[in-house]
């Protein structure tokens, strides 16, 4: 009896441990909350270049992993489809020196061009945009710095995991289940940052528009993607 119960303890926990090694994979219980996969882990299925051309070469899948390749000039890729409210998660690595970022509410603004509100992603320690504190991983790019005090930033060739929750107005940037960025787009404090900022020509007002793609930005070095769902709010 007791090695029957041993048993099945060890089956329980193999597959316990078998479904947590799924990439790109929705469980039951995920399903039922809303959760929708935005990479399936095998095709560019639901992405598109940010000019609107089919995904190059520049980006490649391999393993359930989707990366942009150092030098490979596959351009920034983006959702076909638009969200407004929505809770995105997703995990991601960078090799030595990359930069990154995933944008959201990514639009065609009047005055500005294409633009997102950006979650920066970056390797801290040796990328070249690493002097700044509103540049650095997790931070709202250009705007707002991620907290010192929560932020917990695994290392260059190691996985990070993001979450992005976008409610109304009010924003959350989490890394590795820590939140370093809270702001509400229509406060003063984001206003008065978007003002100092490199996007404060925008119109209209840069991060007031309430929808758009979400886009995964290809910045010459290596980043790679994977486990990237959303849920609407």
């Amino acid at each position: 009896m007791k090695r029957s119960i041993y048993v099945l303890m060890f089956l329980v926990a193999l597959s316990a441990t078998a479904n947590a090694q799924k990439l790109n994979h929705l469980s039951k219980s995920d399903l039922k909350k809303g959760w929708t996969l935005l990479f399936d882990g095998e095709s560019f299925k639901g992405w598109k270049t940010a000019s609107g051309a089919e995904v190059s070469s520049g980006w490649t899948i391999k393993d359930g992993i989707l990366t942009a390749t150092a030098g490979g000039k596959g351009g920034d890729i983006v959702t076909t489809n638009e969200y407004s409210d929505f809770e995105l998660t997703l995990d991601y690595k960078v090799a030595l020196t990359s930069n990154s970022g995933i944008k959201y509410f990514y639009t065609k603004y009047t005055t500005g061009g294409d633009l997102g509100l950006e979650y920066q992603i970056l390797d801290d320690d040796l990328a070249e945009d690493n002097g700044q504190a509103n540049h650095l991983a997790g931070s709202l790019y250009d705007i707002f710095q991620p907290s010192k005090s929560l932020k917990k930033l695994n290392r260059a060739g190691e996985w990070n995991s993001v979450k992005i929750i976008a409610k109304g107005q009010m924003v959350e940037h989490w890394l590795n289940d820590y939140k370093v960025v809270s702001f509400s787009r229509n406060s003063k404090s984001f206003k008065d940052a978007v003002a100092a900022s490199k996007f404060n020509k925008v119109d209209p007002a840069f991060g007031s528009i309430n929808k758009g793609r979400i886009l995964l930005q290809e910045h010459g070095g290596e980043v790679s993607f994977k486990n990237i769902k959303i849920k609407k709010l």
